[in-house]
């Protein structure tokens, strides 16, 4: 019998190729059916009911709400008595360093005032020599007058004695001594008057160079105080936060303040955070304040917590090298965590619109016509709607169907010969 089989089935070469194709061919229809199955379930959704929300999702970066800023010498850089522009950060503490008030924070490049500290020094120098010298010729011119002064002195004494010894010589003896009496006194009056007026420019001269002196020393206080301020200390406990450039770059080793922009870095108050986020000027007229928001921290995914929208800008502004105009909203997060920190970047779910009890359906299963709207029915039927709000996923349906309804999710073969049904027209 075996061997009759084996004869018969080398004979039909042939069978041995249809059998195992009929059974692939009977998978596969099998593989069909169960897909064509699964598939046309896939087709359709229901419409549901229940709370329907709008979100507008957006980014934003966690920002303290209050902050105490630690600047370089502010004011001492915009002295009119020196020429300071830009100066560069020279040493930083690491970024989340817990610091003490009064504790090192970082210093600034002293190399930018090092020439004009240089001149000062040289400076008050040459003033020290000035006074030194207006002080010496004082001293000899006024010690020459005095000598002068005591001899005139002497001179009109004797020229008194030799008048008082004539009172006994002829006439015109007597009158050459009056004369000569006369003549030293009014030498020795007009050398008074010399040594008085000189005494005057020379405390003058004195005083000159003295105001010169001090005016440099000043000068030279003031700019060794700016420098000891190179030297940067936290002005009270905290978290060394660095601070930000116009170009939202953070400051760092090699970056330069200036005496407009003086602000190395902020020692935040980490009890109460904000999201700093834009709003595209399409969506922020849905935005306002009060409105709930939940916000997430892209570092700890798991991690969600409530926060609401506190400030909206009056004015938007230009995101660079793009047309589109934003505007910045803040969002204040109402729980606190320690594993919040500035800077991080957060997803925040702004609840724009909240239906408690609506009709909805997914946003694939609605189709226009011009100005209709509709749906296509399980049931084989074209349903106008009224449409509400709608979300990323959804949209709202006011009238046309109810709930349970099944609708297509994409538009079906031969949709063309589904019936309209259309809404009553309303006065």
């Amino acid at each position: 019998m075996s061997a009759l089989i084996k004869s018969f089935w080398q004979r039909n070469r042939w069978m041995r190729v249809v059998l195992p194709l009929g059974g692939v061919l009977v998978l596969a229809i099998l593989l069909y059916t169960l897909f064509r199955s699964e598939t046309s379930e896939a087709l359709y959704a229901e419409v549901k009911g229940g709370v329907f929300e709008v979100q507008i999702v957006v980014q934003g970066e966690l920002e303290t709400l209050n902050s105490v800023e630690i600047n370089g010498p502010t004011e001492q850089m915009r002295s009119r008595n020196f020429k300071i522009n830009d100066i560069t950060i020279k040493d930083l503490v690491p970024e989340g360093t817990i610091v003490d008030s009064g504790d090192y924070v970082g210093a600034l490049d002293k190399g930018a005032l090092s020439t004009q500290l240089k001149a000062l020094a040289d400076e008050v120098e040459k003033a020290q020599q000035q006074l030194l010298k207006a002080q010496l010729d004082t001293t000899l011119s006024m010690s020459e007058l005095r000598v002068n002064l005591l001899n005139l002195a002497y001179e009109k004494t004797e020229r008194e004695i030799v008048l008082e010894q004539s009172k006994f010589e002829p006439p015109a003896t007597i009158r050459q001594a009056e004369l000569n009496l006369e003549k030293t006194e009014r030498s020795l009056r007009q050398a008074q008057e010399n040594y008085r007026l000189k005494s005057l420019q020379a405390r003058t001269s004195v005083r000159e160079a003295q105001l010169n002196l001090d005016k440099v020393l000043r000068q030279q206080a003031e700019l060794n105080g700016i420098l000891e301020r190179f030297t940067i200390y936290a002005p009270q406990h905290g978290m060394v936060i660095y601070s930000k450039e116009w170009s939202g770059k953070k400051r760092k080793v090699g970056s330069t303040i200036s005496p407009w922009d003086a602000t190395v870095a902020t020692l935040p108050d980490l009890s109460v955070m904000v999201s700093k986020t834009y709003v595209n000027e399409i969506d922020v007229s849905k935005v306002k304040v009060g409105q709930t928001v939940v916000v997430g921290v892209d570092a700890f995914p798991d991690r969600h917590y409530q926060g609401v929208v506190s400030e909206i800008a009056n004015v938007g502004e230009q995101i660079q090298g793009s047309d589109a105009k934003v505007f910045e909203v803040m969002v204040r997060v109402q729980e606190q965590d320690s594993i919040l920190r500035p800077s991080m970047t957060t997803s925040n779910a702004i609840l724009v619109l909240r239906r408690d009890s609506t009709l909805f359906c997914p946003l694939e299963c609605l189709y226009t016509n011009d100005s209709l709207s509709y749906v296509c029915l399980a049931s084989g039927v074209r349903q106008e709607v009224k449409t509400g709000a709608s979300n990323d996923q959804d949209i709202e349906i006011l009238e046309g169907v109810k709930q349970g309804d099944k609708l297509y999710l994409s538009a079906p073969a031969g949709v063309e010969s589904f019936s309209w049904s259309l809404l009553p027209k309303h006065p």
